[in-house]
């Protein structure tokens, strides 16, 4: 069929159904939405509440679908989540663990060890995780109960951080319509989808 661009493809996405900047996809840890959100959650509930953690599968499945802190809203099934934890198990970002004093097994995530993150960067992680794309402004008020930065410059260069390493973790989105500001998101899974010109209307000056 006919090509709609004449850019040369990017190494690894041949069959991606959407177009992937950095070659984050030969990566075993490239993550689908499910399981972003499972991880997200659960790396969440670690920092937040560690008197909970690790955490059950009924109470990893709540913390998925709760309707703060999470954009977009899910009702992820109990087989879903537990779908996408199998598969986090298998790329090593999370581990089940039994506890001598519970029957029901729980789960703890790997993020910072499988990725070599540093507190400052996993918190950044979980929060463009949970979130979606995100200015420097709400990143740092976000993340202000899992890791307290010095202010808007050291978001930032943790930020190009994870951007400059050999797999990079974050890229910087165009700022929302009829907003200035740049946005970032994470590269673990597809970029965001962005509806081009959603909200943009076309007034016409007066005369």
């Amino acid at each position: 069929g006919s090509r709609l661009s004449n850019k040369p493809r990017k190494r690894g996405v041949a069959d991606s159904k959407y177009p992937v900047e950095e070659s984050v996809q030969e990566d075993s840890h490239y993550l689908n939405f499910e399981e972003t959100r499972v991880l997200g959650a659960l790396a969440e509930k670690a920092i937040v509440t560690p008197e909970n953690y690790p955490i059950s599968l009924n109470a990893l499945v709540n913390s998925c679908n709760q309707k703060t802190s999470r954009h977009p809203n899910t009702e992820l099934t109990e087989d879903e989540v537990e779908e996408a934890l199998n598969s986090l198990r298998y790329k090593k970002l999370v581990m089940r663990v039994d506890l001598a004093s519970s029957r029901i097994p729980r789960f703890q995530h790997k993020l910072p060890e499988t990725l070599n993150l540093a507190k400052g960067e996993t918190a950044l992680l979980i929060v463009l995780m949970l979130r979606g794309p995100q200015t420097l402004g709400e990143l740092r008020s976000r993340v202000e109960r899992m890791h307290p930065f010095a202010d808007l410059e050291d978001v930032e260069q943790t930020l190009a951080t994870m951007h400059q390493r050999e797999v990079p973790l974050t890229e910087t989105l165009d700022p929302a319509p009829g907003q200035k500001e740049t946005r970032y998101y994470h590269l673990l899974s597809d970029p965001p989808e962005i509806e081009e010109g959603a909200s943009v209307v076309y007034v016409p000056a007066p005369d």
